[in-house]
């Protein structure tokens, strides 16, 4: 079968429910960083050089110490000694080469003899969060695992290169660690960053005049100034989240009456869903996972799980000050100050994308996400799993309960093999009772989702992370293209992937 073009035209509606900059490489040990609280703080940003084709940079992951209005000082682990990490803007067609210094302390825990059982808190790796890139080598391979050096205030030194398809769409995408065992308590520390790739959507007239802004969402679990780290289920318990964009809680951005702004919204976070809300202004959605939508979509409410993205058009109203705020958080995320003289500035009419449709599927597959409360003794009592099609069989098939010995992650056994170039329809249940927020994320390749709770959408829309209803079900047909190899999808509420919810994909030609 012959693969579909990459890029098209999208009708699609969202789901309901210079140089390369370079920062100075942080030291072994903690750094400080101080937020100016009058200025909207954007990250650092690190793009491909003029007239080349790669962006060659560096990433130093090690304990800092920041000074945030309104939290106060804090210390986790960092890429660079902030949080967020720099911003990468890349082209399609361009290299990017990242040079990881791992300045953590050595890990001191002996090793566990369940992998699903956190662990590593000190290694790390990395994950391009929704890149069409390869997931083999020394490219978006989640496998690796940088550890830190045995002798405390050594560093270790490691190597991704990826290269950008050239037609790989221009969006919005983030970088985070996803070494098993470890990523709940990194991504919670603030270890993430955003990934842009540049492209036909920034050349529509009304998009380029508009301000392009990173509102990255991390949601930390701060206990005494740290987060702790996942050696217990209920480690996190009790502790309310601190979110912060672009490192700042609750930052003032300013915007003119009728001025139009591009938000780039990453939810960054690992635990807590968002339904977010900016008071007394409609949000017009342009695209979904950094997939752009034929035209802009008027919503009063964007909800991203863990792992999604958003990019919007915000149109500034009468003047004033308003909140962008979220369900289940009694504060603003961000304050949007309306001031100064009114500019007049249009939304754009059409915009290019990818088609929303695919050939019938020739095979088709089922799986549930399953978690059970307090079944097991010791520090983790919670089981989570993922059932069905191609779950991963107990070592000993006869050795208890069915659906507590099957269906962990286990790093040797292929749960589904994928050929390249024709399509599968799933169907991913949510069957839990408990712990309800199960985001499925399927890495490599984006997939179409068709229905919600067994309901056709009018319009299906493109999507690598999409939160599954509780006890219901999304459908979705997947094409998987151009790449090889073992890759991953897991539930995205963190904590849930590290203790097992997680299964191998091979794709095959």
């Amino acid at each position: 079968m012959t693969a579909l073009p990459r890029r098209g035209v999208l009708k699609s509606l969202p789901l309901a429910a210079g140089a390369v900059l370079t920062a100075p490489t942080p030291g072994a040990h903690a750094v400080s960083r101080r937020r100016d609280d009058h200025v909207f703080p954007e990250p650092e940003t690190r793009r491909t050089p003029p007239r080349t084709n790669s962006l060659t940079t560096q990433l130093t992951v090690g304990f800092s110490e920041q000074a945030l209005p309104g939290v106060g000082t804090i210390r986790t682990r960092t890429y660079e000694g902030a949080i967020p990490g720099p911003t990468f803007r890349v082209r399609p067609g361009d290299g990017l080469e990242i040079t990881h210094v791992n300045a953590l302390p050595p890990d001191t825990a002996a090793p566990h003899h369940d992998i699903n059982i956190p662990h590593g808190f000190n290694t790390f790796n990395l994950h391009t969060h929704g890149m069409h890139v390869d997931p083999t080598g020394d490219a978006d391979n989640v496998f690796r695992a940088f550890e830190p050096a045995e002798v405390p205030g050594n560093t270790t030194s490691h190597r991704s290169s990826l290269t950008v398809p050239a037609g790989h769409p221009a969006g919005t995408y983030w970088y985070h660690p996803h070494h098993h065992g470890s990523s709940a308590t990194q991504v919670l520390n603030g270890m993430a960053g955003v990934i842009v790739v540049e492209g036909d959507i920034d050349e529509v007239p009304e998009i380029a005049a508009a301000r392009d802004i990173v509102v990255c969402v991390n949601e930390l679990r701060l206990d005494h100034g740290q987060v702790p780290d996942l050696t217990s289920d209920d480690a996190f318990q009790g502790i309310a989240p601190t979110f912060l964009i672009n490192g700042a809680k609750n930052p003032v951005l300013t915007i003119a009456p009728g001025e139009v702004q591009r938000w780039r919204v990453v939810h960054a976070g690992a635990l807590t869903p968002l339904s977010l809300r900016l008071d007394g202004h409609t949000m017009h959605q342009i695209a979904q996972d950094g997939i752009t939508f034929m035209a802009p979509v008027a919503s009063s409410t964007v909800a991203l799980p863990m792992g999604g993205r958003a990019d919007v058009l915000v149109r500034g109203g009468e003047p004033g000050t308003y909140e962008l705020i979220t369900d289940g958080v009694d504060r603003p995320l961000m304050t949007l100050v309306v001031t100064g003289p009114a500019r007049d500035m249009s939304l754009p009419a059409d915009l290019p994308g990818r088609p929303t449709s695919l050939p019938a599927p020739t095979r088709s597959r089922h799986v549930a996400f399953r978690s059970f409360s307090n079944v097991f003794s010791g520090d983790f009592p919670n089981a989570y799993r993922i059932l069905g099609d191609g779950e991963t069989p107990h070592a000993d098939a006869s050795a208890g309960p069915r659906d507590l010995a099957w269906g962990r992650f286990a790093p040797d056994y292929v749960n589904h093999r994928v050929r390249l170039g024709e399509v599968e329809e799933w169907t991913v249940a949510n069957d839990s009772h408990s712990h309800p927020h199960h985001p499925f994320h399927l890495h490599t390749n984006h997939f179409l989702v068709t229905a919600v709770n067994g309901r056709p959408l009018a319009t299906p829309v493109w999507h690598d992370t999409i939160s599954i209803p509780p006890r219901g079900t999304i459908t979705f047909r997947l094409l998987a293209e151009d790449f090889v190899g073992r890759s991953m999808l897991h539930c995205h509420q963190l904590q849930h992937e590290d203790q097992g919810m997680m299964q191998i994909i091979e794709y095959v030609r």
